[in-house]
């Protein structure tokens, strides 16, 4: 095996890797609303339009390898945690109740799960989309220019 084709391979990894975030965090995501029957809010369906698209956009550009993802991926990604970050915000306090977008149906700041004391639904989605975000930069810095 080649110095290139061994750089390859593990370029493949990496983005086997992000997907693989991506695809458990969809399908986390899918598990606590038809599982565990917790109703989205608003600003859980909008991370699930920049989460549901990743999934699939990664797997395309697995086979064959595609390095050029990182143009379309990034964006999705970024903007989906900026909206995670807002809703965290949200959920903490940080940010006033009259600004919250939920304000008919399911609330923005519902407890649903909490795991050591701050770990809730929209941190899982910003750690989720923190990772995507830093591994599809690293592997941007991997990759030939």
């Amino acid at each position: 095996m080649t110095d290139s084709d061994r750089e390859d391979s593990i370029n493949w990894y990496i983005l086997f890797a992000c997907w693989m975030i991506a695809s458990v965090s969809a399908l986390g995501s899918m598990f606590f609303s038809e599982i565990m029957e917790f109703a989205p809010c608003s600003l859980c369906w909008y991370q699930r339009a920049f989460m549901f698209p990743l999934v699939f956009i990664l797997l395309i550009a697995l086979f064959p390898f595609d390095g050029n993802i990182v143009r379309y991926a990034l964006p999705l990604a970024l903007a989906g945690w900026g909206l995670a970050f807002y809703h965290t915000l949200l959920y903490s306090g940080v940010i006033p109740e009259n600004l919250q977008p939920c304000s008919q149906g399911v609330s923005c700041s519902e407890t649903y799960i909490d795991i050591f004391g701050f770990i809730t639904v929209p941190m899982l989605s910003l750690i989720s989309f923190s990772l995507i975000i830093g591994t599809l930069l690293f592997l941007k810095r991997r990759l030939p220019k």
